[in-house]
């Protein structure tokens, strides 16, 4: 891709992470000062790369499980960003206050939620506690029962799915049907490993629709896994 193909498909994602509406190419003239006829070009040529997909009932566009692919991976290429001071206090609040490890790992995973608006979930020996189902099924993407069938089939299953696998990167994504389970779920797991007194291997994370703000929600996803860990063992 070039490097404008690049910046049209990165304003696609976060654009529609805001709006949950498909992207139209007079925006994107206004965003990048272009004409309309050039994004319009732009955007056919990343829809036949397979990076954005065009709704039959919208002239907007919306991302793929390619196209937000790469821009997961641009974005794990970056540093970890330090969160804005609020989000640093609301997890130090959380993970500092001398209590029960068990008690530490279910504050965080709620605070993921909080600030994610996204559903929670931690690892706690060998149980998943999960938190904020009703922001993931309040979700504009998940009003079809047949969807909302393949999200309850991908929770009732990650349990054990997170026990047999461990992921072993300290940040792992996993974005619509990269899903082992529940591939047409339209979800995306984003979750951070961290060591705990319960295992070596505990998970933290979230899991929302493929359309999210990645780069935000990743940041945050591995600040609370790191924060967790100097808690348990500062």
């Amino acid at each position: 891709m070039t490097e404008r193909q690049i910046q049209i498909l990165d304003a696609i994602i976060e654009q529609y992470a805001e709006v949950a509406s498909p992207v139209g190419s007079s925006l994107l003239a206004k965003l990048f000062n272009v004409s309309s006829a050039t994004v319009r070009a732009e955007m056919a040529n990343l829809e036949e790369l397979g990076f954005i997909s065009q709704p039959h009932t919208s002239a907007g566009r919306v991302p793929t499980d390619k196209g937000y692919r790469f821009y997961v991976n641009q974005v794990g290429g970056e540093s970890v960003k330090t969160p804005n001071p609020r989000v640093e206090r609301a997890l130090a609040a959380r993970t500092n206050n001398g209590g029960m490890p068990e008690r530490v790992i279910r504050n965080t995973v709620d605070t993921l939620v909080e600030l994610t608006h996204n559903l929670g979930l931690g690892t706690i020996g060998n149980q998943l506690y999960m938190s904020g189902l009703s922001n993931l099924f309040g979700q504009p993407e998940f009003i079809h029962p047949a969807q909302v069938q393949e999200v309850a089939r991908l929770l009732d299953n990650l349990e054990p799915w997170l026990r047999e696998a461990a992921p072993n990167e300290a940040l792992s994504v996993y974005i619509g049907a990269e899903n082992p389970i529940g591939r047409n779920s339209g979800c995306s797991l984003i979750i951070s490993k961290f060591r705990s007194p319960f295992s070596d291997r505990s998970f933290i994370g979230v899991l929302g629709p493929t359309r999210q703000s990645y780069r935000d929600v990743m940041s945050l996803v591995e600040r609370a896994g790191k924060t967790l860990e100097e808690s348990m063992y500062e």
